[in-house]
């Protein structure tokens, strides 16, 4: 199993700022991140098969 990324390398992953992450979490847009505490954090493969999904050139 793959560990859990943080909203630093999902946005890293997407090439967008982490502020970005956020703000497509409150509308409800983006990969399928889960709150543990008081941190988000993504399984890896949910972030690339919100990725692959996205059509070509829009994000």
């Amino acid at each position: 199993m793959r560990n859990l990324w943080g909203i630093d390398d999902v946005a890293s992953y997407l090439g967008v700022p982490v502020g970005t992450l956020y703000q497509w979490r409150s509308r409800g847009y983006g990969p399928t991140g889960r709150k543990i505490g008081k941190y988000v954090r993504f399984k890896p493969e949910d972030v690339e098969d919100w990725f692959e999904s996205q059509a070509a050139g829009v994000i």
